[in-house]
């Protein structure tokens, strides 16, 4: 089976590369692109728990884009999917339509989208409590970053005195999660096929989402509000306590972000107030990011990270009547809040650009626990190799871990991941 989906994953980049050999990549005002990546996990610690696999995870990714714009800037077509498969983690194997809509630009000061996007809100580095349109794309890592693509109506007006965006979703997408075999997982599996759903919820529910940005001299502000179903979900156990049953929820947030500029210093913030799931809660992040400029006289940048993460959500278990999507009514113990780690944390860290022709960088950093000096950390390295390759390292840490802390369920999960990427 694991052969296979490498073979196919082969038949697809061969395909796909022999595409942009036999048509013109730019003519008529359309555009192909393609991204071929090759990865590498390592896992040097044995598995936690029954059933994960040991050391290494190969896989591979194909995301082509097709585009189209008008002579006149009007119209604009674009079409992006992404597939991996995957050598280990049969659910980490999957496609996802990223992008494909439909833009139209008026002469005035609107816009309109149709189809599908990926839309991100936020300013800070360590966590963007506000970016909540598109859900979160777990099996490709638990930083959150990686995003699903989300069907939408969004409607742009620019004026003078601000930018307005208006979103209308009619359907929800639940978040992925590592299969059995995966590591990054809880002791329990997480079983995204029996997703539940909470409060008239569903995946054909509408979503509703606004957000207001401008910038006044050095400040960029911006204040969003979503009313619909949560992209974050709580976790049920079972009776059987045999897994995990994702719980969804309909929930209205309000968010807010800010950013100040003065010279090398940027200070960043983000806020959110949300009700719906447990009591209402509040979440925050802030800090700044200094850039020392040309250091040791080099065209080197160095920016020194610094931010506090606060969370009030409550954190604990509560039994709960729950029906699950395909299976009977059950009663389970249920968390009150979706699980986070940055109740109470400090994040620093820092990032190097060599501003070399190969655009050379690094990033690190390390999310500390004030309570119990549990550390989350990570390095990210890249650099392009001539001008159709991009060679990425990455690595993720788990340090100092409390038992008590949920980083625990991921304290034997360190790893190591080597990416080569080609550009057609």
């Amino acid at each position: 089976m694991r052969g296979m989906r490498f073979r196919t994953l082969a038949m697809l980049t061969c395909a796909a590369t022999t595409t942009v050999a036999v048509a013109p990549a730019r003519a008529a005002g359309w555009a192909f692109d393609l991204e071929v990546a090759a990865e590498i996990r390592a896992f040097p610690n044995d598995p936690q728990y029954p059933g994960q696999f040991e050391h290494f995870q190969p896989s591979g990714t194909l995301t082509p884009e097709l585009s189209w714009e008008s002579a006149d800037r009007k119209h604009e077509i674009v079409i992006k999917p992404f597939a991996r498969i995957d050598g280990q983690d049969d659910e980490r194997t999957h496609a996802d339509l990223r992008e494909a809509f439909y833009r139209y630009v008026s002469d005035g000061d609107w816009s309109v989208l149709i189809g599908v996007n990926k839309v991100f809100w936020g300013v800070t580095e360590s966590r963007h409590l506000v970016d909540i349109v598109n859900q979160t794309d777990a099996v490709e890592d638990i930083d959150e970053e990686d995003k699903l693509g989300e069907a939408m109506v969004q409607f742009t007006l620019q004026k003078d005195w601000g930018k307005f965006d208006f979103f209308v979703m009619p359907g929800f997408r639940e978040r992925t999660f590592p299969g059995v075999d995966g590591r990054l997982r809880f002791e329990l599996a997480v079983d995204d096929d029996n997703p539940v759903f909470e409060r008239d919820g569903g995946r054909g529910a509408v979503d509703l989402a606004g957000r207001y940005s401008h910038y006044f001299g050095s400040w960029d502000v911006g204040l969003s509000i979503f009313h619909g179903t949560s992209r974050e979900p709580r976790f049920a156990i079972p009776q059987t306590n045999d897994r995990i049953l994702p719980v969804y929820d309909r929930i209205t947030q309000i968010g807010a972000d800010i950013q100040y500029t003065k010279d090398a210093w940027l200070w960043k913030g983000e806020a959110i107030v949300r009700e719906g799931q447990g009591d209402t809660f509040f979440a925050a992040v802030a800090g700044f990011e200094y850039t020392l400029y040309q250091i040791g006289g080099r065209s080197w940048d160095l920016g020194l990270l610094a931010e506090y993460l606060y969370d009030g959500r409550d954190d604990g278990f509560a039994p709960e009547v729950i029906d699950p999507i395909n299976g009977p009514e059950q009663t389970a113990l249920v968390t009150e809040t979706p699980v986070t780690i940055f109740n109470n944390d400090v994040f620093v860290g820092a990032r190097l650009a060599l501003n070399d022709t190969q655009d050379t960088s690094m990033l690190a950093g390390t999310a500390i626990d004030a309570e119990d000096g549990t550390m989350s950390a990570f390095i990210e390295a890249e650099r392009r190799i001539g001008t159709s390759w991009k060679a990425e390292l990455e690595a993720r840490l788990f340090l100092n871990v409390d038992q008590g802390n949920f980083v625990d369920a991921f304290r034997d999960d360190d790893v190591v991941t080597a990416r080569l990427t080609r550009y057609f």
